[in-house]
């Protein structure tokens, strides 16, 4: 079936550095299309006009804003990425690649409903809801 709903995240200049540091936390992720503004300048990080990757089959659009200076925009934890990790290992490395240069919002811990359960705020602000359900 193809997906017809979307995460679409709007980054201020990092959307290609973001998306491979995702495809990287995550062994069942890859980067699915990625198209760029042309370079302004030599040397200069590249901007994403349009891309999209997936984690664990759920595929997830991202630009940069080219406004952000008139127009800036943040991510704010009221809405996250919510991903169900199948192992113990798997959540644990996730979360510490993730969490790197970011901020804990709740450290690793196991709850009511998950046997480990973590949220936190990567460092371009992107909030993560990790779970590892309760078997």
């Amino acid at each position: 079936m193809e997906q017809k709903v979307f995460a679409f995240l709007m980054f201020s200049g990092q959307a290609d550095e973001a998306m491979k540091l995702y495809v990287s936390a995550f062994e069942d992720a890859g980067i699915v299309s990625a198209k760029y503004y042309p370079q302004s300048e030599p040397g200069a990080k590249p901007k994403v006009l349009h891309a999209i990757f997936s984690i664990k089959g759920q595929q997830v659009m991202c630009i940069d804003n080219q406004l952000s200076d008139s127009h800036p925009h943040a991510f704010t934890p009221a809405l996250s990425l919510f991903v169900n990790c199948d192992s113990e290992a798997e959540i644990n490395e996730v979360f510490a690649k993730l969490a790197e240069d970011g901020k804990v919002l709740m450290p690793l811990s196991p709850s009511p409903v998950s046997t480990l359960f973590g949220w936190l705020e990567d460092k371009y602000g992107v909030s993560w809801q990790l779970n590892l359900p309760a078997r």
